[in-house]
């Protein structure tokens, strides 16, 4: 079984003292290859160099998180253009909007997200798109009234750590966006309506991915007493994810697999 972790935050500093000890041990879960976040000025150029320093196993998406939007300068814009000449930057973002928490002022979310989208729109022109890694929490109206925008411009794209209701997750897929599930849907305290709606996600718009050290699942026994989200963990997502859709994890594991490698062009490993 070779799973694919389409968003972990490797280059937050928990993972410091023990990075390679913890992509050990993803490999040995089965986790074959790994995108890894880039949300912010600071983190995008970290998760390239982690991407150079792996290759073939780790790649990197370059973006501006909502919560990070005021950091959106004329010179940010132009430093993620520059990491996106990369071919190891297989994804634009981490960018839409949060206004669970609001972070930063909603206009700079807002105008933030266009650059971001402006980016690869302008990708895409040049003859290399390369697809949106999004984030939504709470914005529903506005995300989709501001990549509508944008309409025949863009290339894929996937909404990450999908934990919106149904509503939202059938205008979703009929913009034939793909949904990135996370341990969320272990959560039995907000987790639970998931449980039903991704029996509704069609196999070739689905993927999974940890959001670590995020989003620890609720349901891995034991559970860590440091309570940090590990890639490891992508195969205990991926059995719940089994059990929810009625499929043998198998099933559940190539199919999330290969749309994660035709989604964003990664060669198989070896």
């Amino acid at each position: 079984m070779q799973l694919i972790d389409i968003g972990a935050n490797l280059t937050h500093d928990s993972f410091d003292p023990d990075r390679d000890a913890v992509l050990q041990r993803a490999r040995e879960a089965g986790v074959a290859q790994l995108i890894v976040t880039g949300a912010s000025r600071e983190h995008s150029p970290r998760a390239l160099a982690l991407a150079q320093a792996h290759p073939g196993v780790l790649y990197a998406t370059a973006g501006v998180h909502p919560h990070h939007a005021t950091e959106y300068t004329a010179e940010c814009d132009a430093d993620l253009r520059a990491l996106h000449a990369h071919p190891q930057v297989v994804a634009v973002g981490e960018c839409g909007l949060d206004y669970f928490r609001d972070f930063a002022p909603r206009p700079a979310q807002r105008r933030a997200f266009e650059r971001q989208l402006q980016i690869a729109a302008d990708l895409a022109a040049a003859g290399n798109p390369k697809p949106l890694f999004l984030h939504q929490r709470d914005a529903h109206a506005d995300f989709i009234a501001i990549l509508h925008e944008f309409d025949g411009r863009l290339g894929a794209a996937v909404v990450h750590c999908f934990t919106g209701s149904r509503e939202e997750l059938f205008a979703y897929l009929d913009r034939d966006w793909h949904i990135g599930i996370t341990g969320w849907l272990c959560d039995e305290r907000r987790g639970l309506h998931l449980r039903a709606l991704v029996r509704s996600i069609p196999a070739g718009r689905l993927m999974i991915e940890t959001d670590a050290p995020y989003l620890l699942p609720r349901t891995v026994r034991p559970q860590p007493a440091h309570r940090r989200n590990e890639p490891m963990y992508l195969a205990h997502i991926v059995e719940e994810l089994a059990r929810d859709r009625g499929e043998d994890v198998a099933t559940a594991a190539a199919h999330t697999t290969a749309t994660a490698r035709a989604f964003f062009r990664l060669p198989t490993p070896g």
